[in-house]
């Protein structure tokens, strides 16, 4: 697969994932609507990080000529989710709850944030 199947391939899961994910932090937790799109947003955020591990670093350096440090966003949400929903099954709300906030923020925000900067797909679309 090329950089750019798989680049357009994460946009494509993971725009959703933004207004999704946004949702669900403001919407009432526990109601079935919650808990359908959480599992939505669960298997998109999941299935996203998986496509990321196969993109090579573009910018800065790399680990193995291949990771950079934003696959670290791609395995703190391969840990993150797995165990938020062992969290809820669990009745750990709390935890849950801490764990989704910090995968949104982490890996949506933070990481969104990081694909604006120069020699990124992103940046070139929007100040390019």
């Amino acid at each position: 697969m090329t950089y750019e199947f798989l680049m357009f391939l994460h946009l494509y899961t993971i725009i959703p994932c933004v207004f999704i994910g946004g949702l669900l932090l403001i919407i009432k937790k526990g109601t079935t609507i919650h808990k359908q799109f959480g599992r939505i947003y669960m298997v998109l955020m999941l299935f996203t990080a998986i496509v990321t591990l196969f993109m090579p670093a573009a910018v800065g350096g790399s680990i193995f000529n291949h990771f950079g440090w934003i696959h670290l966003f791609s395995f703190l949400t391969l840990w993150t989710v797995p165990t938020a929903y062992l969290a809820i099954k669990k009745g750990n709300v709390k935890s849950h709850k801490r764990k989704m906030i910090l995968l949104y923020f982490g890996a949506i925000i933070i990481a969104g944030a990081f694909t604006f900067t120069p020699g990124r797909y992103l940046h070139d679309v929007f100040f390019g």
